[in-house]
């Protein structure tokens, strides 16, 4: 089993920025690809990015030049960096890791941006 703890979230104005972190614990052994869902009220959860165990990187499109997400495999933490935040960056955002064929979830942490 693997445990993830995300923190960071808050309130921010618009074009204001957060760091999101997302720490692993338990059976973190062969973890490989970690990253950031979000899931705003009404819509789906979507992808916001990922990182693999060699760094590589994969964003969706609106954050883009905004976001830039990280790993630190030393302190089995995953982040986020969210800068120029707009409104509908405003969701629920969590933390995933995929280890051996299952994918664990983090509870979530809450980013609201304000215009």
């Amino acid at each position: 089993q693997v445990q993830l703890v995300e923190s960071g979230g808050g309130l921010v104005q618009t074009g204001g920025s957060l760091r999101l972190s997302c720490a692993a614990s338990g059976s973190i052994f062969s973890i490989n690809t970690m990253g950031w869902y979000r899931q705003a009220p009404g819509k789906q959860r979507e992808l916001v990015a990922t990182i693999t165990g060699g760094g590589s990187t994969n964003y969706e499109d609106s954050v883009k030049g905004r976001f830039t997400i990280s790993r630190d495999n030393a302190k089995n933490t995953v982040y986020l960096q969210m800068n120029s935040l707009k409104p509908e960056d405003t969701a629920v955002y969590y933390c995933l890791a995929f280890r051996l064929g299952t994918s664990y979830w983090g509870q979530g942490t809450q980013v609201t941006v304000s215009s």
